[in-house]
């Protein structure tokens, strides 16, 4: 049986499993023993193609599709499917050579010569016509094989372009935004600094040459910097268009996705989700991250395509090479990081990569199969028990959706904005904020949708908006039909600060938000990093840090007070009722244990505690499926077992074991149960 869901993923019948391959590095010997490997490891689904321009288009008027006819026709003989890369993403080298302004010139206005890979400018044409036709050849190639099962456009998209095709590029971007010149002088207070433009040639890009000084981060006219993000972000989404409109002219069925990154500043994911059959990324969360940082990532991915599933496309089934140090999985850490993609909504679980390379930079990264080829290595061993434990799963999880009740507002704008912005503190980090509340409410056991600025809020009981430093369009007014119904919305320090444009409101703070949170802020304070004030929360004394809006309360009553200075005793926390709702404000950067008292309180006024939220390192997600299936994923990210009591009947998909209501029900240490509740 196979399921296509609403979302537009490719029908599968079971979670496709396997990774990238690249066979073109190997002799024909090899490629015979990868695939009786795969076999062993349970391996059905292959990424194959991401960078084989310069093997498919060796020189402009010539395409060699020899081997990749061979490897597609060897999956299609094996039983196996193929996500096709376009192979757009590096450079052939005689495409630099030929066309040198295809090359990317950088921040400090270098132009580059050949070399690395994501070395393209999006806005050269001949880059685009190539990477077009690139596109259309294998499209009329292979969008009838057997084994085609998805397409691949480019990979990893990102990096940033400021040479002259850019710049008139942006030029044009800019006369579409705004029409006239004075609407963009006052957009971007163009009377600062004598800036005002009486022409658009007069514009440049923001770069080290223009309005930048140490760094992207800072710059003199936050407005254009904005801007230019938002322009990078539409010129490569403009690529991967071109390759996929070549694609549909000659396969108008097969779903067509990129591999993005999870949590990635340079692109607003956002503006890209529409195009996106799927949505699938790459998980390489951050050394020594907690769980939820990658759980908040695939949560925004989830969110992308208004809830429906997505592909986990990348992760390593053991170490990294890129960082300086790259540590270990341990054991069961793999099995345990790749159910807790499918507890957030994963439909494929594929690694990168296959067979480790012989040589260049990726050669120390990890790999199903090693250089020896083995098959008896403590690596290879849990990715075919991890094989085993999908196959029990079947479809089940296909197509299962979240049900949510709590959403978390990520912004792009508002991460660009805030990480910009001089003053009041270059230390506060968004996602670091915006992290602390995700994590505060999944560890008390809430499912959480990772949603935009523009989604539609009237299904949840709570809304967190932390950092929402841009506030657009009507978010204001729907935030507050929220808690007018009688939900809850969160918000903390530095939101309601700028427009679309990056301009202070003239207003109180939290402009367009105070009203709905009964306060008003005239002053802020901030320290350094090792600087502390204390907050008294109920019974108990947290730490706060950065940033510490000095609050006044016009509605709103006190839930936190200052400390220490010449404002303790003011509040760091309101509560304001509105309507049949509340309206929260923390005013400071709380530390974990603060957010979590407030986070909890929140949650425990919709009665959205998990059952499990007092064992801190047991995990909880909810997935339901389209037949009616409910399903309970328990991750245990403890090194010792979980000891927990059954809150339901349920039986464990992966052992078949049932337990009862109230029957003691352990958690291995790194231990995952994915229960069907009755």
């Amino acid at each position: 049986m196979t399921f296509r869901n609403d979302g537009k993923l490719p029908p599968t019948a079971k979670i496709p499993y396997g990774g990238d391959y690249n066979p073109e590095q190997w002799p024909d010997e090899v490629w015979d023993e990868d695939h009786r490997l795969f076999t062993v490891a349970g391996i059905d689904t292959l990424t194959v193609g991401v960078f084989s321009w310069s093997l498919t288009q060796p020189a402009e008027d010539t395409y060699d599709f020899t081997i990749l006819d061979r490897i597609l026709d060897r999956a299609a003989a094996e039983g196996r499917q193929v996500c096709l890369a376009t192979g757009t993403a590096a450079l052939p080298p005689w495409l630099a050579k030929k066309y040198p302004e295809a090359n990317r010139t950088d921040f400090e206005g270098r132009r580059h010569r050949y070399g690395q890979r994501h070395n393209f400018c999006p806005s050269s044409p001949a880059y685009r016509r190539l990477a077009t036709a690139l596109a259309d050849r294998l499209a009329e190639r292979y969008a009838h094989h057997p084994a085609l099962l998805a397409w691949h456009i480019n990979n990893e998209y990102g990096g940033v372009c400021y040479c002259e095709l850019c710049a008139d590029a942006f030029r044009t971007w800019l006369r579409n935004k705004y029409a006239t010149l004075d609407a963009l002088n006052d957009a971007w207070c163009t009377t600062f600094w004598s800036h005002r433009y009486t022409g658009w040639a007069e514009i440049e890009p923001p770069s080290a040459l223009t309005e930048h000084w140490r760094g992207p981060d800072h710059t003199a006219f936050q407005g254009t910097t904005l801007d230019y993000s938002r322009f990078t972000t539409d010129a490569l989404l403009g690529c991967f268009l071109a390759e996929k409109e070549a694609i549909r002219r000659h396969d108008p069925e097969t779903p067509v996705t990129t591999n993005l990154m999870g949590m990635f500043r340079p692109l607003d994911y956002h503006r890209w989700a529409p195009h996106l059959d799927f949505a699938s990324w790459d998980n390489y969360p951050p050394l020594d991250a907690p769980p939820t940082r990658a759980a908040l990532a695939h949560d925004l991915m989830r969110g992308l395509k208004n809830g429906a599933p997505f592909w986990l496309m990348e992760q390593t089934p053991s170490t990294t090479a890129c960082r300086d140090v790259n540590p270990l999985k341990r054991p069961g850490e793999l099995r345990l990081t790749t159910f807790q993609a499918i507890a957030h909504g994963a439909d494929a679980a594929l690694y990168f990569q296959m067979r480790a390379s012989r040589g260049a930079c990726e050669k120390y990264h990890g790999a199903v199969i090693g250089h020896a080829g083995r098959d008896d290595t403590r690596v290879f061993r849990e990715v075919a028990d991890l094989g085993r434990e999908l196959e029990l799963l079947e479809n089940v999880t296909l197509g299962a959706r979240t049900p949510a009740r709590t959403a978390l507002v990520y912004d792009w704008d508002s991460w660009w904005a805030l990480e910009i912005s001089d003053g009041p503190s270059r230390l506060v980090r968004y996602v670091d904020v915006v992290h602390a509340y995700y994590r505060a409410a999944r560890e008390a056991g809430a499912d959480v949708d990772v949603v935009p600025q523009t989604a539609d809020l009237t299904g949840y009981d709570v809304v967190l908006a932390p950092a929402l430093h841009m506030i657009k369009g009507d978010l204001a007014a729907r935030l507050e039909a929220v808690a007018a119904r009688g939900g809850t919305v969160l918000s903390t320090f530095l939101s309601g600060r700028v427009d679309e444009h990056d301009r202070a409101f003239l207003t109180d703070v939290p402009g367009p938000l105070a009203d709905l949170m009964g306060i008003r802020v005239d002053e802020w304070d901030s320290r350094p990093a090792e600087f502390v004030q204390p907050v008294h929360l109920g019974e108990s004394v947290c730490e706060a840090r950065l940033v510490f809006e000095i609050v006044l309360p016009r509605g709103a009553e006190p839930v936190a007070t200052y400390g220490a200075d010449f404002y303790a005793g003011t509040p760091a926390v309101t509560r304001h009722p509105y309507g049949e709702g509340e309206g929260w404000y923390v005013a400071t950067a709380l530390d974990q244990p603060g957010v979590d008292q407030v986070v909890r309180r929140v949650l425990a006024r919709h009665d959205l505690l998990g059952p499990y939220a007092d064992h801190p390192t047991v995990e909880t997600a909810h997935r339901a499926a389209p037949d009616g299936t409910r399903l309970l994923f328990l991750l245990n990210h403890a090194p010792e077992p979980a000891r927990l009591d059954a809150h339901t009947t349920a039986t464990d998909l992966l052992t078949g074991k049932r337990t009862e209501e109230g029957e003691p029900l352990t958690l291995d240490p790194l231990g995952v149960a994915v229960l069907r509740l009755h």
